[in-house]
């Protein structure tokens, strides 16, 4: 008798997803993106108990992954803001169903 409740092994690539989303932050971060592009300062002040130090940590491994885009623009002052990327506009999009869940049981 063969027992059909094998574990099922993740695709690579489901697994690499949730390994992104599951860092502390990374989502909040991604979820404060999807408005507009911001400002470091703008962000920071979005999630309050993000430190600066993890917040510039958060957002080089998200630039590194393709989803997050820094934009240096060379006005006087000049200054950086943070936009997401096409790929970060659909995780954002995945993400809002969490966050449609946690209004409804949350």
């Amino acid at each position: 008798m063969s027992d059909d409740r094998q574990p099922k092994l993740l695709c690579g690539k489901v697994e690499q997803s949730f390994q992104i989303i599951s860092k502390k932050w990374t989502a909040l971060i991604i979820h404060t993106l999807m408005e507009h592009p911001k400002r470091f300062s703008e962000i920071h002040v979005s999630i309050p108990d993000l430190s600066k130090r993890m917040l510039n940590e958060r957002i080089k491994e998200l630039e590194l992954s393709g989803l997050v885009l820094r934009n240096v623009i060379t006005e006087r002052p000049v200054r950086t803001e943070y936009s997401l990327t096409r790929k970060g506009k659909e995780l954002g999009d995945a993400l809002n169903g969490v966050e449609s869940w946690a209004e409804r049981w949350l």
